[in-house]
């Protein structure tokens, strides 16, 4: 008997063969090839209505109009990097050409801790695959595209947070383990976004031993109502799977048939793999739930063989914490177009801070000081001073043009890179027109 998909579903498959950090690492090629044995043992291709595609291969100007790689691309990226981003941005424009419904690109390496500027590796990613995928997607289809990212890995999404810290079109959600608990630290209730996109950060920090029942309460009581405000014309699941119960990274303790169900409700247009470390017990299965959910089929039987009911038992502590939470960003939400941004962020003219991050798998320190123009009339001109040890660069200074930009913040970002260009403090400038999707980048006095 036939069966036939409900909805169109493309799956994009890359397990990258030839790229490991090292071969007992949790982030391995083995890590996708029991998924795809456990596809084909289901006969899940047999399904009418869901189809394989071949990943592309990313260009440098997809990396370059979403990073700026120091000292350049060749230095940073490798040929699964691209191929890994490409896979992501096959998914894209099937969906968004209408040729299937909804896709999921079941890639490696993953993407999301890879910032805006990018030393090296941290979190086992360099560059951001689904980052890459939205600027490739803006780039062809308009910049007013409206994006919403959930990210469901229990790492902190920080890397996406990052590349869209300041931009209104993006609401970005993150899911994940409370960072007090689990790396990279960050990801509080507290972190709402820049000055202009205040309020589409959204980080719900869940508690420990968080199951099912945790992690679908706040997608129906936070996530669902959000997006149905924000109206996104694309909903992108950053699909980790590191919440599951058998993961050997993480403390949390969610089944494959939770992943399903939040799948199903949610209802995303692309699902992206992220993280994931339960190689044989977990992603097999919560993967082919996914699929499943996403084609819109039955995933009930979909269970691991060592699942137990209990497994779904959460405390009454965990509970309530989930619910204050939930209850504290809805109400920032509501409130989000009526503060007063200026006295939010204690300035005037421009919103300077500054950031410390550490590339713990390339064993990098940056020291960055982040430079936001508060402007009536766009999000605002980013500046971003960079300092990276051990990096044969030292100091750079990266200037970001907004999709938005108004005519006042272009002219500025222009002036800001020919200042800069001739200040010897810096041994690297770049200017990342965003408008014009351009990159213009400046060495030791010889532009390349």
């Amino acid at each position: 008997m036939q069966v036939n998909a409900k909805k169109k579903l493309a799956l994009i498959f890359f397990p990258a063969f030839d790229w490991a950090i090292s071969p007992t690492h949790p982030e391995r090629e083995e890590r996708l090839l029991y998924t795809k044995d456990q596809i084909l043992e289901e006969g899940i291709l047999d399904i009418m209505g869901i189809e394989e595609y071949n990943p592309i291969v990313a260009t440098k100007e997809d990396v370059a109009r979403t990073h700026i790689c120091v000292p350049d691309i060749d230095a940073i990226v490798t040929m699964p990097h691209l191929i890994s981003a490409g896979g992501a941005i096959k998914a894209g424009e099937l969906v968004m050409e209408g040729k299937v419904d909804k896709a999921f690109a079941i890639i490696r390496p993953p993407g999301h801790h890879a910032f805006q500027i990018v030393h090296g590796a941290r979190g086992f990613c360099t560059i951001n695959n689904e980052a890459i995928m939205v600027e490739h997607l803006r780039q062809r289809y308009g910049s007013d595209l409206r994006i919403a990212f959930v990210d469901t890995d229990a790492h902190h999404a920080d890397g996406t947070q990052n590349i869209y810290y300041n931009d209104p079109n993006v609401l970005h959600i993150s899911l994940h383990q409370d960072g007090r608990s689990l790396y990279p630290g960050t990801g509080f209730i507290n972190d709402s976004g820049g000055p202009g996109a205040y309020g589409r950060t959204i980080n719900l920090p869940l508690p420990p031993n968080t199951t099912d029942e945790g992690l679908l309460y706040a997608l129906d009581n936070l996530i669902l109502p959000i997006l149905d405000d924000f109206n996104a014309d694309l909903v992108i699941n950053a699909a980790g799977q590191d919440n599951h119960y058998s993961d050997p990274l993480t403390q949390m303790r969610v089944s494959a048939q939770g992943y399903a169900e939040l799948n199903s409700r949610l209802d995303p247009d692309i699902a992206i793999l992220q993280g994931g470390y339960s190689i044989e017990s977990a992603l097999p299965y919560v993967n082919v739930g996914i699929i499943l959910a996403m084609a819109g089929l039955d995933y009930s039987q979909i269970k691991e063989p060592d699942y137990k009911a209990s497994i779904k038992n959460q405390s009454p502590k965990i509970t309530d914490t989930i619910k204050e939470n939930v209850e504290e960003l809805l109400q920032a939400w509501e409130r989000k177009d009526k503060v007063d941004i200026k006295k939010v962020f204690n300035c005037q003219d421009y919103y300077t801070t500054k950031r410390d991050i550490y590339y713990d798998t390339a064993n990098i320190r940056e020291n960055q000081k982040l430079k936001i123009k508060i402007c009536n009339h766009c999000s605002g001109l980013m500046i971003i001073d960079s300092s990276a040890h051990p990096s044969t660069y030292n100091e750079l200074r990266a200037i970001i043009i907004p999709h938005d930009v108004c005519e006042s913040c272009y002219d500025l970002g222009y002036q800001e890179y020919e200042e800069a260009k001739n200040n010897s403090e810096f041994e690297l400038v770049y200017l990342q027109d965003k408008k014009k999707d351009r990159l213009s980048n400046y060495i030791i006095n010889a532009t390349v």
